[in-house]
């Protein structure tokens, strides 16, 4: 067979055919032969035991016994009848039990005959049962060759009712590995499978579907797992490499006047070490004749925005503008009354352009740009509109940039001759693991310690029926001159979830803190912007004491006066939400709490989440845990998830298997950038399709 043939539509494998094909489309993704092989299985049953009746135990699972059927009889229930059989072999009897079907059954059985039967174990009334297993004649199971670990394939509602069972799939890859086993060939250099002891890729196709026994199988999936990472850190780590070399940037020699002058004068403290160290990262980047390309991680309070600001001022004193864009109105906002009031001693022009902002400023704010006279930007999606043109933009900084698409980002290239140099913040804390394959072609920066005389944030967790109490503990503080955040998860009542909802909590709130000894404020999405600019200002100067919120409040709201975050039903958020909107306080000099407030009924995965905000404050840590608990794809959200869909790594589980590819990847862009030697031709085509098919998101570049 012809390796082409591997290419050859999925309709035209025998079983299968144009009405099963288009199932296989649309709901595995598979439209090739080489796809359906490339479907690997969840999990194997172990068929190699044969048990006895009276070894069973209630924890055994799934079990393959030989007996004979004695006897079959209907049993009422509430719903009409079930049949159930018993089962025995020389040691003891178990049922077996079917609810539906039963006219079939009754005409197969036959009693007195060995069988061998396979299913699920349940134990009730002292007696062992099995439902809908499976059954074979022993003289029928004795002549067929027997799979001693049977695969079990992914499978969806639509496929089991339309007969794709898991007995077919097992049947259609079967076949497809005996007529076209001479098509696989080998993607990885001889020198790696030797380093490594690698199963050859035919051998572990062949083992990864229908492994011989355990050993066979953890070798086959290692081989695979080893290939997916490399293929990806490959891809990453030559887009780095092409990056670095081709893609020229501005050369920032000087760091000038402005730059001296604010740091001798304009800052109010002294910049952690961890906060110089990534200053140098970025000074060296922005005097390099390559494109800066870098991801500034730090925990929220970290300080990345002054990091990012003085990185602006070395693009000004080099003759550059600087823009910063962030994902919502409230953040862009307060990014710039933040850097404004950092500019006021120094001969620096700053704007906000948003989608509020009116026409007459909008024009003033272009004019500006492209003469040269406004030096740094701020603003949401707006500033990548067409209309907006810069003279020369030299330096683009991108805050919590999950939340922007990649063509977003990409419009910003447009805006020069020469792309700018990019800086993309994020304060939310990204696994190590996880950081090596979303980020793998940008260089990382990490802020790893919070700025002197800052207070670990006391995080409790409380149950609906301790109430009053976390409501008497607020008004303490509020009596002390302190502000408050209440959150909640919803806008309005959802039937899916028996949750409060926002109106609702407001309502309560009010009546728990009336005015006019208390103010409340209402921010949430659906808001008008100026309104809800005009209730986080209101709170901002202290004239409400309590801001009622969705997460809309999650990134970038700085109230150094609010010391107490409320969560309700804080079961329903994630680590990272959970641990964003926690960093809302501790920004000032008093100490500071974060209670997160559940009902009784929590999931062990929401528990788990709890225990953790109130032991740990390292975003870091939480973020590890929350990798672990809810995988890539849901930690990124949707957008981003594309990358993650591997086949069979793990990003939590193979974290190890991960760093070797990465390692090996990389001594190749080293050694032969261009994969010219003989021996790394095998992986030529491989790299080429997964190009083809844009696996990597290549994040900025």
């Amino acid at each position: 067979m012809t390796k082409s043939s591997l290419q050859t539509p999925i309709a035209y494998l025998k079983g299968v055919g144009p009405n099963r094909a288009e199932l296989f489309n649309k709901e595995l993704n598979v439209f090739t032969f080489q796809d359906l092989l490339n479907i690997f299985p969840n999990r194997y049953i172990d068929k190699s035991n044969y048990h006895k009746i009276k070894d069973l135990s209630p924890a055994s699972a799934e079990v393959q016994i030989i007996g004979k059927i004695t006897g079959v009889r209907f049993v009422k229930q509430k719903r009409g009848k079930r049949l159930v059989a018993d089962f025995e072999d020389d040691t003891g009897v178990m049922e077996l039990v079917w609810f539906r079907a039963h006219k079939w059954m009754l005409e197969n059985l036959k009693t007195n005959v060995p069988y061998v039967v396979f299913g699920r174990l349940t134990y009730f009334n002292k007696t062992y049962s099995m439902a809908h297993p499976e059954l074979e004649l022993l003289s029928k199971h004795q002549q067929k060759a027997q799979i001693a670990l049977q695969p079990v394939y992914p499978s969806t509602e639509k496929l089991s009712k339309k007969g794709v069972s898991n007995t077919l799939m097992i049947k259609l890859i079967f076949q497809l590995l005996k007529e076209h086993h001479s098509a696989f060939t080998e993607n990885l250099p001889n020198s790696i499978l030797e380093d490594l002891k690698l199963m050859s890729r035919p051998a572990a196709m062949k083992a990864i579907h229908f492994p011989q026994n355990l050993e066979q199988l953890h070798k086959a999936q290692f081989r695979f797992k080893f290939e997916e990472f490399f293929f990806i850190q490959l891809q990453l780590l030559r887009q780095k490499l092409i990056h670095q070399r081709k893609i020229k940037g501005y050369t920032f020699n000087n760091v000038g006047e402005v730059f001296n002058q604010f740091y001798k004068n304009g800052l109010e403290f002294e910049l952690t070490n961890a906060q110089k160290r990534v200053l140098k990262e970025i000074r060296k980047d922005l005097g390099s004749n390559a494109q800066m390309n870098r991801l500034l991680q730090g925990d929220v309070g970290s300080g990345k925005t002054i990091v990012g600001f003085m990185s602006m001022l070395i693009a000004i004193d080099n003759n550059f503008q600087a823009c910063l864009m962030a994902p919502t109105e409230i953040l862009a906002q307060q990014h710039f009354e933040g850097i404004s009031k950092l500019c006021e001693q120094l001969p620096v022009n700053v704007e906000l352009l948003t989608g509020s902002t009116k026409t007459k400023a909008r024009k003033a704010i272009h004019n500006s740009l492209e003469d040269g006279t406004l030096h740094i930007l701020i603003g949401t999606h707006a500033l990548i509109e067409d209309k907006v043109k810069f003279k020369n933009l030299g330096l683009a900084i991108i805050d919590e940039q999950h939340r922007f698409g990649v063509a977003q980002r990409a419009k910003l290239w447009k805006k020069n001759n020469l792309p700018p140099h990019v800086l993309v913040m994020t304060a939310t804390p990204i696994p190590r693991t996880l950081a090596m394959s979303l980020y793998g072609d940008l260089d990382i920066s990490i802020i790893d310690e919070l700025p002197p005389g800052r207070k670990p944030i006391k995080t409790v967790h409380r149950y609906d029926k301790n109430r009053l109490k976390v409501f008497k503990f607020l008004k303490d503080e509020i009596k002390k001159g302190r502000q408050a955040y209440v959150v909640y998860p919803l806008i309005e009542e959802s039937q899916n979830f028996d949750y409060k909802d926002l109106m609702d909590g407001y309502e309560s709130i009010s009546r728990e803190f009336p005015s006019p000894n208390y103010q409340i404020s209402i921010v949430h999405g659906k808001m008008k912007p100026e309104d809800k600019a005009y209730e986080m200002q209101r709170f901002a100067e202290g004239k409400t004491q309590i801001l009622v919120a969705t997460t809309v409040i999650e990134v970038g709201v700085n109230v150094p006066n609010a010391s107490v975050m409320l969560i309700e039903s804080a079961e329903r958020f994630g680590l990272s939400q959970l641990h964003q909107l926690r960093g809302r306080v501790g920004r000032g000099a008093e100490q500071s709490f974060c209670i997160l407030m559940t009902g009784h009924k929590l999931s062990n995965d929401a528990k788990t989440r709890l225990e953790t905000m109130c032991r740990s404050n390292d975003g870091f840590e939480l973020a590890e845990v929350d990798l672990k608990l809810r995988g890539p794809g849901d930690l990124m959200g949707t957008q981003q998830s594309g990358i993650l869909n591997l086949k069979i790594a793990d990003l939590v589980k193979d974290n190890q298997i991960l760093k070797l590819a990465r390692s090996y990847a990389n001594q190749i862009i080293q050694q032969d950038p261009n994969f010219n030697a003989a021996e790394h031709q095998v992986m030529i085509e491989t790299y080429q399709q997964l190009r083809k098919g844009k696996t990597i998101w290549n994040y900025i570049s």
